[in-house]
């Protein structure tokens, strides 16, 4: 099965596509970062997401996509702009009729880490070392969505193991 992840942002948007064989096996494919200047309007910045995930899509032609659910409970102004991205990447997946899965950070942190209490670094080298990559991937944000391609994936396997889908 090959995922993408996505990290939604409006300035910066963090994919990762990630290949499990049937050993189980996972395999980086690519990754990267679709970034928009600060300055530019909020509808040129989202269709720039759109239009560069739609390229990555059909570039690496993904069986299924994950997506982070977004949690913020101080700043509203930065919730809503991050929303904006993270509809548009939803539309760009859905477009592509891929099955889209979404996770909140926590569960990505377990499914990493074993803990839903990791910090940053520890998931970036958990991504590292699961991915048999001779550093953390850069920027941040790829790095975030690798973890989200690799959560989905492990929750597909226990979900394949247990019976449940």
């Amino acid at each position: 099965m090959r995922v993408i992840g996505i990290d939604p942002g409006t300035a910066i948007t963090g994919w990762g596509v990630v290949e499990e064989s049937a050993s189980s096996e996972l395999t980086l494919v690519a990754y990267g970062v679709v970034t928009t200047p600060a300055k530019t309007p909020l509808p040129r910045r989202l269709k720039t997401i759109y239009s560069q995930l739609t390229e990555i899509i059909a570039a690496h032609q993904p069986d299924s996509a994950a997506i982070e659910i977004l949690f913020f409970s101080r700043n509203t102004s930065t919730a809503l702009s991050v929303g904006h991205g993270r509809g548009v990447a939803m539309l760009a997946l859905a477009q592509a009729d891929l099955p889209i899965a979404e996770y909140k950070p926590l569960e990505i942190k377990q499914a990493i880490t074993g803990y839903g209490g990791a910090d940053k670094q520890q998931v970036q080298r958990m991504v590292q070392l699961l991915l048999d990559l001779d550093d953390v991937p850069k920027p941040d944000d790829a790095a975030d969505a690798l973890a989200i391609a690799v959560c989905h994936l492990h929750a597909a396997r226990f979900r394949a193991l247990t019976g449940e889908g």
